[in-house]
């Protein structure tokens, strides 16, 4: 018998088995028997609540559903109460968490005991939020709260990762810090998962923000890739994570939809200096590793003599890099355009320190609030257009030519942008999730009107 006191259900004539919703389904044996035990949210709109369930295995079928597509499912028996009257039914184990209802009552279940008027709902009532916190020992949260969402990171006390655990919890969500380095993997065609170094599977998340060091891109990305493929929504997919930490792949995609940026060369060969350096017009210029971030692996060579010194030397220890023009009448400054589901949230300019041609903050770099063009503003939209990302720091550099793109950063910081703005980024942040996961279940709620299991 499972422990769940009330849970909605659909009631369709067309299907044949009756499933439930069901995640973390992990089989086992007891006394020889198969067994299975799973979780549960048993309120729609609500990830708070969650049901440990465990019960014997009486089959496992092979169930195709209305689209074509076909799954073996776990298959259980259990009482069931009605108005009044309760009988035993068989469920399936399935994730509906993309479905209307938790449970699907298929002809099966239903046979003989009512008959199903497709414009009535609701006929035996419903079940208030006061008789939720009873049954449940808390109150269901607004509808479109109450999201799980996991915070993939590896410092919990860095500015920006504190600030977006605040603003989920003071928008109603349950925030989760995961360590990146403490995560994972199961790849299995049957129960695929993401494990916890402290034995937890976080397959019931809602949402991750992936916030990937750079020295653990590949393993961050992995991780992130296998949320995805769980039906998590990530707020940056791996994907685009990935060609955006590339500088030189990133450059490409962006100068292949038609946008400025300064001239870029690269070559794998020292042989080839004295062309780059030609190519980009000459010194001073600056050098870039491909993998450096927050201004690292930048150097500015003001003689045609430190510029093939710096790039040789780069080349001997085998580091990819890129030279660029240097923009002179830039003055040391940039332009940080914090983009979130395709629109300019906050923007700064910023200064380098004195003596520094870097403006980045964490280069010691001043940050002030500033008003961007109509151009610049599209210039940072289409660039994040471009590499496929929901939330980006793009930064712009202005010059007699307009203004250019420098690189697009997937993970970018918080507390400047935040301190010279005062606004809440970290806030609007988790307003696209809920916006991105409120549009997916309007979409697939209007998808499954008509679904169907056949088996």
């Amino acid at each position: 018998m499972l422990d769940i006191a009330a849970v909605q259900a659909r009631v369709d004539s067309g299907a044949k088995t009756s499933s439930v919703h069901a995640f973390n389904i992990e089989p086992f044996t007891r006394s020889g028997t198969p067994w299975v035990r799973f979780d549960i949210h048993p309120i729609r709109q609500n990830r708070r609540v969650t049901i440990r369930c465990e019960s014997p295995v009486i089959d496992r079928r092979v169930v195709k559903s209305s689209n074509g597509q076909s799954e073996k499912r776990f298959v259980i028996r259990t009482p069931l109460t009605l108005n009044g009257q309760t009988w035993d039914i068989e469920l399936t184990l399935a994730n509906r968490d993309t479905m209307g209802f938790r449970m699907l009552l298929g002809r099966e279940a239903m046979s003989g005991r009512l008959l199903v008027d497709s414009e009535e709902k609701y006929l035996f009532g419903t079940v208030s939020d006061e008789q939720v916190e009873l049954l449940y020992g808390q109150t269901a949260p607004v509808p479109g709260n109450g999201l799980k969402i996991g915070l993939l990171a590896t410092d919990p006390d860095l500015y920006s990762n504190r600030r977006l655990i605040e603003a989920g919890e003071k928008l109603g969500h349950e925030m989760v810090f995961l360590n990146i380095r403490q995560c994972y993997m199961k790849l299995d065609a049957d129960s695929p998962a993401v494990h916890y170094r402290d034995g937890r599977i976080l397959n019931d998340l809602d949402a991750i923000i992936p916030r990937i060091r750079p020295a653990i891109t590949f393993y961050g990305c992995a991780i992130t890739r296998h949320f995805e493929s769980l039906g998590i929504f990530a707020l940056n997919n791996a994907s685009a994570i990935t060609q955006s930490r590339d500088k030189l792949y990133s450059l490409q995609l962006l100068q292949k939809q038609g946008l400025d940026i300064p001239i870029t060369g690269y070559a794998n060969s020292p042989n080839d200096t004295d062309n780059l350096i030609e190519m980009v017009g000459g010194a001073p210029l600056i050098v870039k590793l491909l993998e450096g971030t927050q201004g690292r692996g930048v150097v500015l060579a003001e003689t045609t003599k430190a510029a093939e010194s710096v790039i040789n030397a780069m080349k001997s220890l085998r580091a990819n890099l890129l030279v660029q023009e240097y923009i002179e009448e830039a003055g040391g400054k940039d332009l940080r355009c914090f983009m979130i589901d395709g629109e300019v949230a906050a923007a700064i300019q910023r200064e380098a320190a004195p003596g520094d041609f870097r403006a980045n903050l964490h280069r010691g770099g001043q940050a002030q609030l500033t008003e961007i063009s109509p151009e610049e503003e599209q210039l940072a939209i289409k660039a994040t257009q471009a590499l496929n990302l929901n939330v980006a720091g793009v930064d712009i550099i202005r010059s007699k030519r307009g203004p250019l793109l420098l690189e697009v950063n997937s993970s970018p910081g918080l507390e400047g942008i935040e301190a010279a703005t005062g606004q809440d980024v970290a806030g609007k942040m988790i307003q696209a999730i809920e916006k991105q996961i409120s549009s997916a279940c309007h979409r697939t709620n209007a998808q499954q009107q008509h679904h169907i299991d056949y088996s």
